[in-house]
């Protein structure tokens, strides 16, 4: 921010090419809302991927080379399949039919095949082509990097993501001319659905545990995001924060919502955020130094958010943090009523990585100041008398951290002004470590997928909506 505040974003090259809350099919909404609940399933840790007595994969895959990578990729493929055979007609109009090709290759090699209509050397991607029905992965680069970073799940959720466009064409609700944002988030959404079927134990090929497990999904997610560093896209799909709603509206919902999916819905799922901040523009990222006066600046903006009769102040000195566990980089002391922050450890939490380079999700200023706002929240929390060494507090916490960032905007006349990959940064945070999520003691809520959840209500809520929905 220029002299007010650029939330940066960090420069990374792509490898890998709010929920609504509805009732479907019996899954409560106040399901979403249940720091022990995802998607109406309990929060559960344990084994994610093939089962060990999986039926072997079946079909054929053309210019295959009958390795682990393609025999994990063609269970998905039968896996999908399956689900779909049993539930499409519940959702779309047509019949589900099978996609006619399935084609592998690795982009590494020199004479790997001409696929779709283009050359697949150099070219590490996972696609469905609507004209020839046929779906393609690249074996040598694409889903080994998916499934390395994000677990054999990854390469699932690559293959189930490719297929909700196949889905799409086969019902006729996208084509060649549907903008690539609403194409892109349908084929989120439908991830989601088959996913949440995963996770509730009803496949016969794959596990998924809705903690870690969907962590992994979801990181995969947001991997795939649009990098605004080149700029803005003439056919964007989707920032972090589209891309996970979409799939969170898939897992909490039906395939009759994704369907539902087009720019109208988009617009009102993003809430009252700021254009720029969800679908790029001309607006350029400015990174903000992690240093006293950034600080003093944002403890500023944050008194007029939120209004504390006794607001909190910042302390860099440990022994004045009492009354809850001190955490790194930052915590809130209910005793004095004070924000602790040890600087060189925030300015390494704030400071941009190189995502392929340094394997981390995408890290900028907005991951450090996210945290330090999510412990004012806790100030704001205390004030009103509520618990705050509790799950239901950890979820609380990231609505009201949204809330504070979704009024970061220039029509709200804000010293702090939320720019291009912002948001993005702060969901990458909830998912990699939760701390903007997390309760007094910095125990974050269970599970990564309710943490986004909550600050995603946030953005486009007030300060007695959080206060109201986790009660």
């Amino acid at each position: 921010m220029k002299a007010r505040f650029a939330l940066t974003i960090a420069c990374a090259a792509l490898l890998l090419t709010a929920c609504t809350p509805t009732v479907v099919n019996g899954r409560a909404t106040s399901m979403l809302f249940n720091p022990d609940r995802v998607g109406g399933l309990p929060v559960t840790e344990g084994p994610s991927g093939p089962r060990p007595n999986a039926p072997p994969p079946e079909g054929t895959v053309e210019y295959t080379d009958d390795g682990p990578m393609d025999r994990l990729a063609l269970l998905s493929v039968n896996d999908i399949q399956e689900f779909w055979a049993k539930n499409y007609a519940n959702y779309l109009p047509g019949e589900f039919e099978p996609v006619d090709t399935l084609a592998s290759y690795d982009s590494e090699d020199p004479m790997s095949p001409e696929l779709c209509g283009s050359d697949m050397y150099q070219s590490p991607n996972a696609a469905f082509c609507f004209r020839l029905n046929t779906m393609i992965w690249d074996r040598g680069v694409f889903l080994p990097v998916a499934q390395e970073y994000f677990g054999d799940m990854g390469v699932v959720g690559v293959i189930a993501h490719e297929y909700g466009h196949a889905l799409q064409w086969m019902a006729g609700i996208a084509d060649l001319d549907t903008p690539g944002l609403v194409r892109e988030q349908q084929a989120d959404c439908f991830a989601g659905v088959y996913l949440h079927w995963v996770a509730a134990g009803d496949s016969s090929r794959f596990t998924l545990s809705t903690g870690d497990g969907l962590n992994h999904v979801l990181a995969g997610v947001i991997y795939i995001r649009d990098r605004l560093e080149g700029g803005p896209s003439d056919d964007p799909h989707g920032s972090a924060l589209d891309r996970v709603s979409a799939f969170q509206l898939g897992f909490t919902g039906g395939a009759d919502q994704c369907a539902a999916i087009d720019m109208d819905e988009i617009t009102r799922r993003q809430g009252d955020l700021p254009e720029h901040v969800t679908f790029g523009s001309d607006t350029q990222s400015l990174d903000s130094p992690i240093n006293d006066d950034t600080l003093s600046q944002l403890m500023e903006v944050l008194g007029t958010t939120f209004q504390p009769s006794e607001p909190p102040t910042l302390t860099s000195d440990r022994s004045e943090c009492t009354g809850a566990t001190v955490t790194e980089p930052t915590a809130y002391c209910p005793e004095s009523n004070k924000i602790f922050v040890d600087m060189p450890a925030l300015e390494a939490a704030g400071a941009p990585r190189n995502e392929e380079d340094d394997e981390v999700l995408v890290q900028g200023d907005n991951t450090a100041l996210s945290i330090v706002t999510s412990r004012y929240a806790l100030a704001v929390q205390k004030e009103r008398g509520v618990k705050i060494d509790t799950p239901v507090a950890a979820l609380r916490t990231a609505c009201l951290t949204g809330v504070a960032q979704g009024q970061m905007t220039e029509g709200d006349g804000a010293d702090f002004i939320l720019s291009p990959g912002d948001t993005d940064e702060a969901v990458a945070g909830l998912l990699a470590n939760g701390l903007a999520a997390s309760d007094v003691n910095g125990v974050p809520a269970p599970a990564g997928f309710s943490r986004i959840l909550a600050y995603r209500l946030g953005l486009s809520s007030d300060l007695d909506e959080c206060f109201e929905r986790f009660s």
